[in-house]
């Protein structure tokens, strides 16, 4: 070999792992938390390496469900997104349909994607969805113990078929390459084995072909890699090499069941458009009645829990809130909670108002809580901030209020009674919201809410506008 570098060829980590694992922790940052002769470690690399030889590296999602590879972000410098089990073909194709130039590579094991994940895997094979799947087929449960899995051989012993796997009453080992040829939409399947050099050589062609095949975005990839799980085989890394070639390729025949990647056209989805104004059309809004939020950053943010029973008017209230802060350039977030039961059953929402964008819609200590018996009122009164409000129905009856919080009793179901409609008692309580100033919206805000809330129902509308005035004059007079 001659002195001209171009001769040479640098054998490196790739670019696509990291160089010391950070994230891993430990004193041990070089080294990777899987077992000594388990497959997963040489997958990663050549994974790695065409995501850095093909150059696509920022492209890169990499889905981590449960399982062995559950901490596959450790290594991997791409963006990372971790699924619950099985679910990552789900979570795949929620991101590949939002990013169109995302590469999704989906990483599973067999107890994870053949078993828990089995329908969303045929789904999205199905429906031909951008992505690499690849499905490392160990035979086992390797993360919990060496339990059977769907892919456990015949006869084969685990911890929980100690006497071998008995056809009879846990089926045949699946195969996931056969079954996944049945559909039309895949473009590429095969099954190798990386239990040695030369299969490792063969392991590198498929791994490269099917992100090449997400780089052209040409859709779904599928290759299915075998390995053993020495420790859970209880086999050292020779037998366990031995194990795959002479045990698991002869019930799984390594092989290529198809490659379309020649004939196969990339295709760009159409492209999303979540824009305010667009979502506006398409639900038909008046898009001139609903200001963009405006940042105010003296406004703070006031968390106000609602709770009741179903058909006492929770969720409208909320509602009606959540609008009239919209109406006063707001951030704003409605939250509901209700059993199954159409009436009758606990219901209870959280709205955050706010002067800057809302991190969660979630509220654990509620500066303001409408209480509208006493079951909610003894639920939530305790969460409610010290120098909070609580507004509640005297039907809650004696009731106890925590140090530091005011209470406003209104009579509000005998109230609404008295004028007409005892479904409208969370008018009165609004009314209170109103007079003490809770949320530091106005009566005039409010009325928006409660004319979009029912929008094309003129009676209904008419109806609770009389309803609040005449809540607005009790208030004035009762609540100080």
């Amino acid at each position: 070999m001659d002195n001209n570098t171009s001769d040479y060829k640098v054998l490196k980590r790739p670019e696509a792992m990291y160089s010391e694992f950070m994230r891993k922790g430990g004193t041990a940052l070089k080294a990777t938390h899987y077992c000594p002769g388990c497959g997963h470690g040489i997958v990663h690399k050549l994974i790695a390496e065409a995501i850095s030889d093909f150059g696509i590296q920022d492209r890169c999602v990499m889905l981590s469900p449960v399982g062995c590879t559950v901490f596959a972000y450790y290594y991997f410098d791409c963006g990372n997104v971790q699924a619950s089990h099985g679910r990552a073909p789900a979570v795949g194709t929620g991101i590949s349909r939002a990013c169109d130039d995302a590469i999704v590579i989906s990483y599973q094991g067999d107890g994870d994607l053949a078993s828990i994940g089995l329908n969303e895997t045929m789904q999205a094979a199905n429906r031909g969805e951008k992505m690499a799947v690849f499905f490392v087929n160990n035979t086992v449960y390797g993360m919990t113990g060496g339990q059977m899995a769907p892919t456990t051989l015949v006869d084969q012993k685990t911890i929980t078929c100690p006497n071998g796997r008995d056809t009879r009453l846990a089926g045949y080992p699946l195969h996931m390459c056969e079954l996944i040829n049945q559909l039309k939409a895949p473009v590429y399947i095969e099954r190798v084995s990386v239990s040695d050099i030369t299969h490792v050589r063969k392991a590198r062609k498929a791994i490269r072909k099917a992100m090449e095949i997400q780089r052209d975005g040409k859709g779904y990839a599928f290759v299915e890699i075998l390995t053993s799980c020495p420790v859970n085989l209880r086999l050292n890394a020779a037998d366990g090499a031995d194990f795959v070639n002479t045990q698991m390729e002869q019930e799984f025949p390594l092989g290529l069941f198809r490659d379309s990647s020649q004939t196969a056209e990339p295709f760009k989805r159409i492209q999303s458009d979540f824009r305010k104004q667009s979502i506006d059309a398409v639900f038909d809004l008046d898009t001139d009645s609903s200001p963009e939020p405006a940042l105010d950053e003296d406004f703070g943010q006031i968390d106000v829990k609602i709770a009741g029973f179903g058909g006492q008017g929770v969720l409208s209230l909320g509602l009606i809130t959540t609008i009239a802060a919209c109406r006063d350039g707001r951030f704003v977030s409605w939250f509901p909670s209700y059993g199954p039961e159409q009436r009758g059953g606990t219901s209870n929402c959280s709205i955050v108002i706010s002067g800057k964008k809302i991190g969660s819609p979630d509220i654990s200590e509620p500066d303001v809580l409408i209480a509208m018996n006493r079951p909610s009122f003894d639920k939530f009164a305790p969460k409610v901030k010290r120098g909070g409000l609580i507004i509640y129905d005297t039907l809650a009856g004696d009731v106890s209020l925590p140090e530091g919080v005011r209470g406003v009793q209104v009579p509000a179901t005998e109230l609404a009674k008295k004028h007409g409609s005892q479904k409208l008692s969370n008018i009165f309580l609004l009314a209170a919201m109103i007079k003490t100033n809770a949320t530091r919206l106005l009566k005039d805000e409010f009325k928006q809410g409660i004319k979009v809330l029912f929008e094309g129902k003129e009676p209904v509308v008419s109806r609770n506008y009389k309803m609040l005035d005449d809540a607005l004059e009790w208030a004035e007079s009762n609540i100080q």
